[in-house]
């Protein structure tokens, strides 16, 4: 595979710091790094961004994420490896990344099941990020960035 354009993000000048910036206030909001990285690998597998999917799981690695965690994340509701707070965050994320897949698409058992463990400035983080990883998701997917050691 091969891109069709540079990655729009780079592109285009002054895009890549307000990004950034997003991210770097979503990491002061109280969620666990390692509750973040599964966010936005979840978020990027069920959005198919195999940039993301590959960059999410180095940094994840790098950061010391267990592989069985990494490896069972896309069936994170039947395996073991993670906290009832993660499921939490996991359900959310797919509730938020798969908004027309309902009527209702973020119902009141998972916001409050989120809710039951995050506070309001963890969920605003939360919020955040899936929305940025999905819009990275969306960049990425669309002009068809490759993944792999360039990245």
């Amino acid at each position: 595979m091969q891109a069709r354009i540079q990655n729009p993000a780079q592109l285009l000048p002054g895009v890549v710091d307000p990004l950034l910036a997003v991210l770097k206030a979503v990491k002061k909001a109280g969620v666990p790094q390692a509750t973040l990285d599964l966010v936005h690998l979840r978020a990027s597998q069920i959005n198919g961004c195999s940039y993301c999917v590959y960059g999410g799981t180095l940094q994840a690695q790098k950061a010391g994420e267990r592989d069985e965690r990494l490896h069972t994340v896309a069936a994170w509701a039947d395996a073991p490896f993670f906290t009832p707070a993660e499921r939490a965050a996991l359900a959310f994320t797919e509730a938020v990344t798969r908004l027309s897949d309902r009527t209702d698409p973020v119902p009141d058992a998972v916001w409050n099941e989120a809710a039951r463990h995050y506070d309001e400035r963890q969920l605003s983080g939360l919020v955040l990020m899936i929305g940025v990883t999905n819009l990275f998701n969306r960049i990425n997917v669309s002009t068809r960035q490759v993944a792999g050691p360039a990245w």
